[in-house]
C-alpha cells in the first residue's frame, strides 16, 4: 500500500499558474502538482488569484490586499511589492492555522523571502526548490542568524554552485517535463525561440543570428513587458521573423516540434532553462548560448553551445544543429529530462523529510 502524502505547494503570488503560463516557474509548478496527484498524493496550492487547474486538487487564491488611499500615495515602496509581501504573509499565517491536520510537508516555490524567514512557525518540514540565483532578498533570508528552517534542492549543478557559499552544499534534483504531453514533431525549414518576452532572455540575439544564418525565425512567448516589446521586438519583426502569440502548451509544442532548431539565447546565467527542455522533448535541436544551466542539458546529439553574446558562433551552432538528427535528440530528452524520474526523486526527499519508508512513496 503506497503512502499517500499532503503536500501544499506554494507557488508564485504574482502571477496565476494557468494556461497559457507566464513563465517557467509557473509551467514547472503546474505540471508538477499535476504529476504528484496522478501518483496518488493530495495537493493544495497556494497561489495568485485567477489560478486555474483541471485536475481534482485545490487551488487556494493568496489573500489580495486593497489598499487605502493614503497608502497607494506613498511613493517610497512600489505598490506590487507590498502586494506580493501581504500575500505571502497571508500564506504563512494560513498554514501555521492549518498545518497540523492538512499537510504533511510544504513544497516552497517562491522567490519571496517571507516563507523563508517564517518557516519556523511551521509544524512540518519545509522544503525549499531553489529556481534562481542567490537573489538578493531571498538570500537575505536564508543567511537568517540560526539557520533557516527548510531543507532545499536546486533546479541544476550551476545553481547549486551558486547557493553553496551562502547556505553549503544543495542536492539538486533537475527539472523535468511531461514528455507525454510533450511529442517529437517532424521538424521544418525555421528556427523558432520560445519564452519570456524581457531583456535576460536575449530575443534580439536570437533576430540577429537566425537572420545572418539564413533562417526565418518563429517567435512564442508571453510580453513581460510591453514597452520592451515595442522598443526592442516589434521593429525587427518581418522579413522572415513573426511573433506568433502566447501559447498554449500543445500549441507551443506543434510550433517547436515543426522547427528545425530552437534558439536559446540567455543573457543572464539561466538557471536551468525549460525552454531547452521542451524543445528535446519535441525532437528539435538546440543552438544555445552556453549559459549558466543550459549546458547541463545539451550534449553533442542534441545541439550545440557558443559562448555566451557571441552571435556569429551562435549562427554557426544554429546550422550545424539544424542538420542533427531528431531521434537522438528525443532520446536526450528521456534520458535527462523525465519528469517522472524528477518527481520519483522529489518523493525520495519528502519521505526523508517527513519520516516516510521511501519504497512506500510513490514514483
Amino acid at each position: 500500500m503506497t503512502a499517500a502524502i499532503r503536500v501544499a505547494l506554494i507557488a508564485s503570488a504574482r502571477y496565476p499558474v494557468r494556461q497559457p503560463f507566464a513563465g517557467g516557474l509557473e509551467a514547472f509548478v503546474y505540471q508538477f502538482a499535476h504529476a504528484l496527484t496522478a501518483a496518488g498524493h493530495s495537493v493544495t496550492m497556494f497561489a495568485a488569484p485567477g489560478s486555474a487547474v483541471d485536475l481534482p486538487w485545490d487551488v487556494v487564491p493568496v489573500h489580495t490586499l486593497e489598499m487605502s488611499e493614503a497608502s497607494r500615495q506613498d511613493p517610497s515602496v512600489p505598490d506590487w511589492v507590498v502586494h506580493e509581501t501581504h500575500a505571502y504573509l497571508s500564506v504563512m499565517l494560513n498554514l501555521a492555522d492549518r498545518l497540523r491536520d492538512s499537510f504533511d510537508i510544504v513544497h516552497n516555490h517562491s522567490l519571496h523571502y517571507l516563507p523563508l524567514a517564517m518557516a519556523r512557525t511551521l509544524t512540518v518540514p519545509m522544503l525549499t526548490t531553489l529556481h534562481t540565483p542567490p537573489l538578493k532578498w531571498l538570500e537575505q533570508a536564508v543567511a537568517l542568524p540560526g539557520g533557516v528552517a527548510s531543507a532545499f534542492t536546486a533546479v541544476s549543478a550551476f545553481t547549486a554552485r551558486q547557493w553553496e557559499p551562502v547556505n553549503g552544499p544543495v542536492p539538486v534534483i533537475a527539472n523535468g517535463i511531461d514528455l507525454d504531453e510533450w511529442r517529437p514533431g517532424p521538424g521544418g525549414d525555421y528556427a523558432v525561440w520560445s519564452g519570456r518576452l524581457v531583456p535576460e532572455k536575449g530575443l534580439p540575439d536570437a533576430i540577429a543570428a537566425a537572420r545572418m544564418a539564413g533562417f526565418r525565425l518563429r517567435i512564442a512567448g508571453p510580453m513581460g513587458d510591453p514597452a520592451y516589446f515595442e522598443q526592442a521586438v516589434r521593429p525587427h519583426l518581418g522579413d522572415g521573423v513573426t511573433y506568433e502569440g502566447h501559447l498554449r502548451r500543445d500549441e507551443l509544442n506543434e510550433l517547436v516540434g515543426g522547427a528545425a532548431v530552437a534558439l536559446v539565447t540567455p543573457r543572464w546565467e539561466e538557471p536551468y532553462g525549460l525552454v531547452t527542455a521542451e524543445a528535446l522533448a519535441s525532437g528539435t535541436p538546440v543552438a544555445a548560448f552556453a549559459r549558466g544551466g543550459i549546458p547541463e542539458t545539451i550534449d553533442a546529439a542534441s545541439g550545440r553551445l557558443a559562448p555566451p553574446g557571441d552571435i556569429e558562433a551562435l549562427s554557426r551552432a544554429l546550422r550545424v544543429a539544424a542538420h542533427l538528427p531528431r531521434g537522438p535528440v528525443r532520446a536526450r530528452a528521456e534520458s535527462h529530462c523525465s519528469q517522472s524520474v524528477m518527481v520519483a526523486r522529489y518523493l525520495e526527499h519528502f519521505a526523508d523529510l517527513i519520516g516516510v519508508e521511501p519504497e512506500r512513496v510513490s514514483a
